[in-house]
């Protein structure tokens, strides 16, 4: 349990990573480049909104990254609820290394990836930020919208904005934000109530891709 701050009276945040958008199978440094989600993607999203569809949400929230809002528009479709698109929960910068496989950046800029292994927080990749820039610019949105809420919020993010969320929860340093997953389509359930946060839940899986496979 950790503190953020005075809540007006009570939410529960159900804070989702978006559906998978890979294109391939090559392991990437993905950020803030643009892709749409797969069919997997699209069928953990669809399967999100059948499981939430008797929550009664009171916003809906996701980053400016199509695989953000196409997500949350899924999920939200049945509340008949506009979705607000915050900027400020876009997915870190990862400068000139976003979209790059990680063996081409380890070939490339072999220094460069040992320094950003040796200070995941501090680290700036070239033109891109840190998890501290990502940190800062996460919470500072992320408080406002629940100092300025009650009920039930559905956050739909991306693994690093959702980690460094879940870090700030847990008083974790931003350095151990790898510690623990957050899959595509995963789901966490954070309360507050007052000054109190609590995780009710962390990485609750969507559905594996077995499903994608069945349907073919």
């Amino acid at each position: 349990m950790n503190r953020i701050g005075q809540i007006p009276g009570s939410c529960t945040v159900y804070l989702l990573r978006h559906g998978d958008s890979r294109i391939d199978s090559v392991r990437r440094f993905v950020g803030q480049s643009e892709s749409a989600l797969n069919e997997a993607g699209r069928i953990q999203a669809e399967w999100w909104r059948q499981e939430l569809v008797g929550i009664p949400f009171s916003g809906f929230y996701c980053s400016a990254l199509q695989r953000s809002i196409e997500t949350a528009r899924i999920i939200a479709q049945p509340h008949h609820a506009s979705v607000t698109i915050q900027p400020g929960l876009n997915e870190i910068d990862l400068g000139s290394w976003d979209g790059m496989p990680i063996s081409e950046v380890k070939r490339r800029f072999p220094l460069e990836y040992q320094l950003r292994g040796a200070d995941l927080a501090g680290y700036r990749p070239p033109g891109g930020e840190s998890f501290a820039d990502l940190s800062a610019r996460v919470l500072t949105t992320f408080e406002k919208i629940i100092q300025h809420s009650c009920g039930n919020l559905l956050i739909v993010g991306h693994a690093g904005v959702n980690r460094v969320i879940l870090c700030h929860m847990l008083g974790m340093q931003l350095a151990n934000l790898f510690c623990f997953g957050q899959e595509y389509g995963c789901l966490n359930i954070l309360e507050y109530s007052g000054k109190s946060l609590v995780i009710r839940r962390l990485n609750m899986p969507a559905v594996t891709y077995r499903t994608v496979e069945e349907k073919k």
